[in-house]
């Protein structure tokens, strides 16, 4: 432990399960002060939350569960006024939130379409709005990891409302970035790759009729012989969160263990 984030206010969209959770967990051992999440399901959000005070039990960080669909309009600022309204301030944001499911450029609906923009871009825009005016109203620094996706680079044909929504996140990213840099507001991306998590394990089940061994098939496949694990992103993520990355900001980082743009032959 290096106290990395002592004394922060962090909210997590996305932060009751999978990716989410194990930022917000590996924010609370690092010494935040209050942790809010993010999600649907109010069961799950209490238990995740119940996990992060035990996390942080050591140094007394509070955790606030707030029960939201990011698909929802005005959703995504009621969750940061939310925060903000608990613990005074907001010091971190982290974007985990992210709609998945499959649809090619011909059968995806407009539907669907809306909820990928609605969840993956427009709740990250509005929450980055709401936590930024927090930050200069306040006249103090603060960070922003989004989580986007190597995807952004243009994905697998089923994947054609995901990847337009998470290349418009980090354009999204560098702009406010660049906007933000003289409020020390540092604003930074993670293009991650495939990564072994609840939701990925019912994404593949649900639209790929993946089998009970489809990791362990799926690990084997890749060059390290394993998919990307949540506790060593989310130590990442906050590494950017932190002090320790310095000046770093408009940063959108491939976290991968395959190279866009580079070929065997």
């Amino acid at each position: 432990m290096q106290q990395l984030m002592k004394g922060r206010i962090l909210l997590v969209t996305g932060g009751t399960q999978g990716l989410g959770l194990a930022i917000a967990e590996a924010a609370a051992r690092e010494c935040a002060t209050g942790i809010a999440i993010v999600g649907r399901d109010p069961e799950k959000a209490e238990r995740a939350a119940a996990a992060i005070r035990e996390r942080g039990a050591a140094h007394g960080a509070e955790a606030l569960a707030i029960v939201a669909d990011l698909a929802a309009p005005g959703e995504a600022e009621r969750a940061v006024a939310e925060t903000i309204a608990r613990f005074g301030r907001i010091d971190s944001l982290v974007n985990a939130a992210g709609a998945t499911s499959r649809g090619t450029l011909l059968d995806t609906t407009r539907e669907l379409l809306d909820v990928h923009l609605a969840v993956n871009l427009v709740a990250p825009f509005m929450t980055m709005q709401a936590a930024v005016a927090d930050m200069r109203r306040r006249g103090a620094p603060g960070t922003i990891v989004n989580i986007i996706s190597m995807s952004m680079h243009g994905g697998q044909p089923y994947l054609a409302p995901y990847t337009a929504s998470k290349a418009g996140l980090a354009g999204l990213t560098r702009n406010v970035a660049f906007a933000h840099r003289f409020d020390r507001v540092r604003i930074n991306g993670l293009n991650i790759g495939w990564t072994a998590t609840p939701g990925e394990a019912a994404t593949q089940r649900t639209f790929h009729d993946a089998d009970d061994d489809w990791l362990e098939r799926a690990a084997a496949a890749q060059p390290m012989g394993r998919l990307g694990q949540p506790d060593e992103i989310a130590d990442a993520v906050v590494f950017l969160l932190s002090d320790r990355s310095g000046v770093v900001t408009g940063s959108i980082i491939d976290w991968d263990q395959n190279v866009p743009g580079a070929y065997d032959q």
